[in-house]
Parts: structure tokens; sequence; C-alpha cells
């Protein structure tokens, strides 16, 4: 009995030990949850609109003037401002969906509630492809920014490198609420940019030939215009309208997810403003000799001032599109612990990892399909096909229509849907066979440089 009773106060104190041990771990782990879901629920309608802009208005304001030497000024506007019309409207339906659907975290959770384990895994890869595909895309505009800047002055691999450095840096934050406070720069370089190239454009054609009218620009397309440049042009439109992909991921840190309709209708006018008035100004100023990116045609010295000015925009909003499919993978992967709020040591090694590594395949994308254009193309043919177009037209049919698709109520837009639909395969088969085929030419007739190169871009 002694020896029970000698021993049973230590017991007692071990445990309490333990006990008091495991109530620290939880609180702890209850501490950093709140901490972290804190985080990441500051943003309001306001910043969700810069977020978006950041996402959105950057290299697709830049293709689109050549878009319109392509497809001609009436067909270029009409396509400008249809396409940005439609974008709104999808756009409106992923909002819906993620306020009818509060745990929808990402797009590949809409795939999940529409088509299951499939559409979960088949979105979630499009998804994060898709992402990589546009960070790819900026560290390649970095590149020949670099170039342009320094008249080619280093291999461009280095330029490339560079790029993906900077874009890393930029990617490290993973609040997109403090992402937002660097949008406003974003905004500002990106109109800047134009402006010059407007301007520049304006002043040096309008010399050389006394009227803008005596410039070369048409109402209609090409003579020549084949069908795979024709709709090369048609899907560098549709990039420019790619913000519905990440609406997803923004709107979850949202305090008030039902502001998203001010959001995107602020975005929507905005985009479609600047996307027309800078393809038709461009392209009317410059003529049919347009070049993509559009800088490009501003003269070599305000080229280089409009590179200058646009490097903000260029690193800044490839920078979010790695912050957004990181925190895609990184919430995949640790979704039941509290890593996935990066704010432990384990979370931000595995952060830096993890976006390192995405910023490696981007640079080696942006190495592989080294020219501008059909880079955009691609994305939009492959993916932006899905997530502007078919995707949310699915989304409504599955899971915010009530009742049957013919009732009167919802007639019109299962109509509208519906042609949405058959508008998003089209741009997926007619835009991937047009890339593929554009690609292949441009190798054939030795207009690019090579993969992994020194040569300038």
């Amino acid at each position: 009995m002694s020896v029970l009773k000698s021993h049973t106060p230590d017991t007692q104190s071990e445990d309490s030990v333990v006990k008091k041990a495991n109530d620290d771990i939880m609180g702890d782990t209850a501490t950093l949850e709140a901490q972290g879901t804190a985080h990441f629920s500051r943003l309001g309608w306001k910043r969700l609109t810069v977020v978006l802009i950041v996402e959105a208005i950057a290299l697709g304001a830049l293709s689109i003037p050549s878009a319109f030497a392509t497809l001609g000024m009436v067909a270029g506007v009409i396509t400008t401002v249809g396409m940005g019309f439609i974008a709104i409207y999808t756009s409106h339906i992923v909002g819906q969906v993620k306020v009818a659907f509060p745990e929808v975290a990402h797009y590949a959770d809409a795939g999940r509630l529409m088509m299951g384990t499939f559409g979960y895994e088949l979105i979630g890869a499009m998804f994060a492809l898709e992402l990589i595909f546009l960070v790819g895309s900026h560290c390649l505009t970095g590149a020949i920014a670099f170039s342009n800047l320094t008249n080619n002055g280093a291999c461009s691999l280095v330029f490339g490198v560079v790029s993906a450095i900077i874009l890393l840096l930029l990617a490290i934050p993973p609040s997109f609420a403090d992402v937002a406070i660097l949008g406003y720069i974003d905004f500002v370089s990106i109109m800047l940019a134009i402006g010059i190239t407007i301007i520049a454009t304006g002043i040096s054609y309008g010399q050389a030939s006394g009227t803008v009218a005596a410039s070369n620009w048409s109402a209609w397309p090409k003579a020549d215009v084949s069908f795979s440049s024709a709709f090369n042009a048609i899907t560098n439109i549709v990039f420019a309208y790619s913000f519905a992909v990440c609406q997803f991921s923004f709107m979850d840190e949202m305090h008030t997810p039902k502001d998203y309709v001010k959001a995107i209708w602020a975005l929507g006018s905005i985009e479609i403003f600047i996307y027309t008035l800078t393809g038709a100004l461009i392209y009317a100023f410059v003529g049919k000799d347009v070049e993509s990116p559009a800088l490009l045609s501003a003269g070599s010295l305000m080229a280089k001032i409009a590179f200058g000015v646009a490097l903000p925009v260029i690193f800044i909003s490839g920078a979010i599109n790695g912050t957004v499919v990181a925190r895609y993978i990184h919430g995949r992967i640790y979704k039941n612990s509290v890593v996935r709020f990066i704010n432990t040591r384990k979370g931000w090694i595995t952060w830096l990892a993890l976006i390192s590594f995405i910023t490696i395949i981007a640079w080696v994308i942006a190495e592989a399909i080294p020219f501008f254009s059909d880079l955009l193309s691609i994305c939009s043919a492959l993916f932006i096909s899905g997530f502007t177009f078919y995707f949310p037209a699915m989304m409504w049919f599955i899971l915010l229509r009530k009742g049957k698709w013919h009732d009167r109520e919802n007639l019109f837009l299962s109509i509208v849907n519906g042609i949405v639909f058959v508008i998003g395969i089209i741009v997926l088969v007619a835009g991937t066979y047009s890339a593929v085929v554009d690609i292949k030419n441009q190798y054939q007739e030795g207009t690019v440089r090579g993969a992994f190169t020194c040569a300038p871009i």
C-alpha cells in the first residue's frame, strides 16, 4: 500500500502535465486557426475589383490591337464588346454558385459539385495548368520587355530567368488582400503604358501620313487571312476576359461574398472600355503592321518607355496567378491541417518550395513556346474556353437551374446558356487547331526563334 500511495501523486502529476500540454497544443492550434481564418477573410468588393483587375487587365490589353488588325475594325469591336458582356454574365453565374455553395474555395470544387471526383480532378488539373501557363506568358513578356529595354543586351534566356525570379518574389505573399495593395500600382502601370503607346503611335503616324485616315487600317478582315489566323485573333480577345478562372479563389476571401456583383460589373465595364479603345485606336494609328504585344508598335524610344512603365503590371499580374495556383495546391495538400494558413514554420517552408516549383515550370513553358500571341491562344483554347464559357453554362444547368430547362421561367436562360456552352466548345476545338497550325507555320517559315536559345525574342 505504501508503494501505491507513494506513486499515486507522481502519476497524477504526470497526467496533469500531459493534459496541460495537450490543452496548450489544442489552444495553439485553435489560435492559429482563428488567426488564419481572420487573415484570409479581409476582402471587400472594392479590393475584389482591384484584385480582379490585377489578374485580368494585363497581357490581354497588349494583344488586342493585333487581333483588330487581323479581324478588321468592325469585327474587332463587335467581338471585343460581345465577349466582354458574355464574360460578365458567366462571371455572374460563378458568383451565384459561390454564394449558393460557400464551401467552394476554388474552381475545382465546383467541378466536384457538377461531376463528382472526376470533375474535381479534371477541372483541378485544368485550373492548375491554366494558371501556370499564365505565369509563363508573363515570364515571356518580361523577357521581351527586358530585351527591348536593353536592345537585346544579353542572352534572352538570362532575361527569362530574371523575369521568373521577380515573379517568384512577388508571389510570396499568400493573402489576396495583401496583393490588392500592389493592385493600385498595377492598374496605374497598365493605364500609363497603354496611354503612352496610344499617344506615341498617334503622333508618329499622324506626322508620317498627315492624317489618321491615310493609315492602312481597314473596317474588314485582311484579304488573305486564313482560318487559323482569324481564330487566333479571336482567342486573343477571349484571353483578355479570363478573370472568371480565379473568381472562386478570390471570393473565398471575401467577408461579404454577395457583394461580388458590384465587382464583376465594375471590372467588366472597365475591361470593355479599355480593350475596345486600345484595340481601335492603336490599330487605327498603326494599321495592319501593328505588333503583339502592342507596346512594340510605339517606336524604338517610346517602346522602351512604355515597357519600362509596364514592368509592374507584367510582374504583379503574373505573380498573382502563381499565388492562386499555389494556394489551391497548398490548400489541397494540407486541407485538414493548420499548415494551410501559412502561419507556421512548416507552412512557410512548404509554401516557398511550392511557389518556386510553379515558377520553374512556368519558365520552362515560356522558353518552350517563345511567341506571345500563340501562347495566349493556347491558353484561351485549352482552358479559358472552359472557365469562361462552357463550365459556367454547365453550372447553371446543373447547380442553379430550378425545374425543367424548358419551363417557361427557364427557357430564355436555357437558350442563353446553351449558346454560351456552344461558344466555349467552338473556342476549344477551333482555337486549339488554329494555335497548333500557326505554331507549325511559324517554325517552318523561321519567323520565331527556337526554344531555349539565346536568340532575341
